[in-house]
């Protein structure tokens, strides 16, 4: 059970940074006036949301599977993710 939950944050992990990877580059795209700011925004807006459940998943299962200092470390982004999805309209 322990490796499953690691491979699967591993996984995870890997499309976050995916994720952060794309984000940095539209927003660099945005700085250039490639695209304007609501193009920016509307295909940003649309992984908030994806990001949020990844990274709380983790966390709940580093939680289950009693993981504490992982989970510490884990649950500022998460909770951080929380506040910014609840913003996201």
């Amino acid at each position: 059970m322990e490796a499953l939950v690691f491979v699967f944050s591993l996984f995870d992990c890997c499309a976050l940074i995916f994720l952060s990877v794309y984000f940095i580059i539209t927003l660099s795209d945005l700085e250039c006036d490639y695209i304007n700011a609501r193009s920016c925004c509307s295909k940003l807006n649309k992984w908030v949301i994806p990001e949020l459940i990844g990274h709380t998943i983790v966390t709940v299962l580093m939680l289950l599977s009693l993981h504490w200092f992982i989970f510490l470390l884990n649950l500022p982004v998460a909770t951080w993710n929380i506040y910014r999805g609840s913003r996201c309209p």
